[in-house]
């Protein structure tokens, strides 16, 4: 199992629009975030991911190029400490570039599809808090702080925060 699923490619010159607009897809709404209530928004979207690990059936792709809900679930945990340590790198070094994410070599180094999901559930409520707690210790000044992707896209720390609960309710929708 070494497809993944369409992700975001880290070159698209328009992927704005995901901070900005609703999402068609999900529902999403970024302009909807508060940034006093990011922290507990982060919390609740790994508590939702925990519960899909407790589904029947989550080792099953709805086909051969889908993720299955575990492998989602992976990713997810991945998300949430990649974001962390970009958002704590924004917040202690100036205007810095994170180190590239090649998320399907992730996905293909840590074999997602094999992972034990009571592991990924303790490991997402874990990196969750962490997450959460990184965005609860912004201050109002540091939230305009900039860091850049490897394709020179430029993040705040408010963005970033948006971008990455959205990725994390985006894929709630991808499991149903």
């Amino acid at each position: 199992m070494s497809e993944s699923p369409a992700t975001p490619p880290t070159d698209d010159k328009d992927w704005t629009w995901v901070i900005k607009e609703p999402c068609p897809e999900c529902g999403y709404d970024p302009c909807s975030v508060r940034t006093e209530q990011l922290p507990d928004d982060l919390r609740r979207a790994g508590t939702r991911w925990q519960l899909v690990l407790q589904r029947p059936g989550i080792t099953a792709r709805p086909s051969p190029r889908v993720w299955s809900p575990l492998e989602y679930a992976a990713h997810v945990r991945d998300v949430y400490l990649i974001m962390g340590d970009r958002a704590e790198l924004m917040l202690t070094e100036s205007e810095p570039t994170f180190p590239n994410w090649d998320q399907d070599a992730t996905a293909l180094e840590k074999r997602y599809w094999e992972a034990d999901p009571a592991s990924v559930a303790v490991d997402i409520g874990a990196a969750a808090e962490r997450t959460a707690g990184v965005f609860a210790a912004v201050t109002p000044e540091q939230w305009e702080r900039l860091g850049y992707r490897s394709n020179g896209a430029v993040f705040t720390v408010r963005t970033l925060g948006t971008y990455c609960l959205h990725d994390l309710i985006h894929h709630l929708h991808d499991v149903g």
